[in-house]
């Protein structure tokens, strides 16, 4: 029987990622992962050697230490079969590739983002700026009462509701 690797776990590392409100079931399972550890620990890691000698000496009855022996060093008990580690290593080559596309993703958006404050930037204020300079930055939202007339309020679901309205020859 062998004993598997431990791996250190790095408990500082982990707490860093874990909310304050978790802070107390962190505790609670760091405590009984410590105990499993120190339960594993107590044992050797392989099973004691039995002196058959010993036992031939002392025990009269023909070939019963003989059957013992044949039948312990026939004894294995399996270690179970590790099933999972291949699963969650596949899961964390995912997370990986899915954490890298979201920070390529991140870092586009960010760039989009500069080039719109650093056109913001280029912009006369808005304290200061006229009518038709409005027009210039903003011609989607801007009046225009010769291409495009709108009636008042200005928003588009008066715009609509007034056409809608308006007789059919002045469409």
């Amino acid at each position: 029987m062998s004993r598997r690797a431990l791996t250190a776990i790095n408990w500082a590392a982990l707490a860093e990622r874990v909310p304050e409100a978790e802070k107390p079931a962190l505790a609670a399972f760091r405590a009984k992962s410590d105990q499993y550890l120190r339960r594993v620990q107590e044992n050797p890691p392989e099973a004691p050697k039995i002196d058959w000698s010993f036992y031939q000496k002392n025990i009269p009855i023909a070939g019963m230490v003989e059957k013992f022996r044949k039948e312990y060093e026939s004894l294995s008990i399996p270690y179970p079969a590790d099933n999972y580690t291949k699963l969650v290593d596949a899961e964390a080559v995912e997370v990986e590739g899915n954490i890298k596309q979201f920070v390529q993703e991140s870092n586009q958006r960010i760039e989009e983002y500069n080039t719109q404050i650093s056109h913001l930037k280029s912009l006369i204020p808005f304290g200061q700026m006229t009518m038709e300079d409005f027009k210039d930055a903003y011609p989607e939202q801007a009046l225009d009462p010769i291409n495009n007339p709108t009636f008042w309020p200005h928003d588009p679901d008066s715009q609509l509701s007034a056409i809608e309205n308006m007789p059919d020859d002045e469409h």
